[in-house]
């Protein structure tokens, strides 16, 4: 009978990476910028707030989340546009991918905060529409709301085992939750299912949502400014 190799040959395939790094420049000047959208989106949703607590009682703005309109375009996030374009671009070359013949573009930015009464959150989703997304967090804690992700990989989800240790992240993981803080900014693959845990509205949280997009050159009639798609 023959013996069982002495020492098994490890290689990874498949990889689902997450990116995060700390850039607090942008902070107090993108918190004062997207005020008025947050305020705009508040607006918004007064009618609906009024309607339910009417009805259940007063609830004040409790499990609402303020979604603003498009940031694409606006000037005074430009400089953070720039930022996220360029390095999305480099992550997809990294991941192998060739863009020699494509460009890449911001085709959705927003800003978010979650109701201060508590109780905001994000279900399971994914962005079907993009290939690179991310956050860039203007307000958090570690008592706020923090974006948890899942495994990708359908199949691994069919046959799940239960993990020996939940603190530790091993092949075995199949959720992974970030903390986060103001100025830190993250990027993975729009194909990444995230959701957000329930907020518990002790501290305020605001945070940029984005995707970005490869769009072949063949299909560009005009190419827009601060890698932001204006015309096809």
């Amino acid at each position: 009978m023959k013996n069982f190799p002495t020492q098994l040959i490890t290689e990874e395939y498949f990889k689902c990476p997450i990116w995060y790094a700390d850039e607090p420049a942008f902070v107090n000047k993108l918190n004062k910028a997207s005020d008025k959208y947050i305020k705009d989106a508040e607006k918004n949703l007064k009618k609906e707030r009024d309607k339910r607590n009417k009805k259940f009682g007063d609830k004040k703005d409790m499990g609402q989340v303020f979604h603003s309109q498009t940031l694409v375009g606006d000037p005074k996030f430009k400089e953070l546009q720039d930022y996220i374009g360029a390095t999305s671009h480099n992550l997809l070359g990294e991941m192998g991918f060739d863009l020699t013949n494509y460009q890449v573009f911001i085709t959705e930015m927003w800003v978010q905060e979650f109701a201060k009464a508590g109780a905001g959150h994000h279900t399971l989703h994914t962005h079907w529409n993009g290939h690179m997304s991310g956050f860039y967090f203007l307000k958090a804690s570690e008592a706020t709301s923090m974006p948890m992700f899942e495994d990708p990989r359908p199949g691994n989800l069919m046959n799940l085992l239960p993990e020996k240790d939940r603190t530790k992240i091993t092949y075995a993981s199949s959720q992974v939750v970030y903390k986060v803080k103001p100025g830190r900014i993250m990027f993975f693959p729009s194909y990444m299912p995230h959701q957000y845990l329930v907020d518990l509205g002790y501290d305020p949280f605001r945070f940029i949502h984005w995707n970005c997009q490869a769009i072949p050159k063949s299909v560009l009639q005009y190419k827009g400014e601060n890698n932001v798609i204006q015309k096809k």
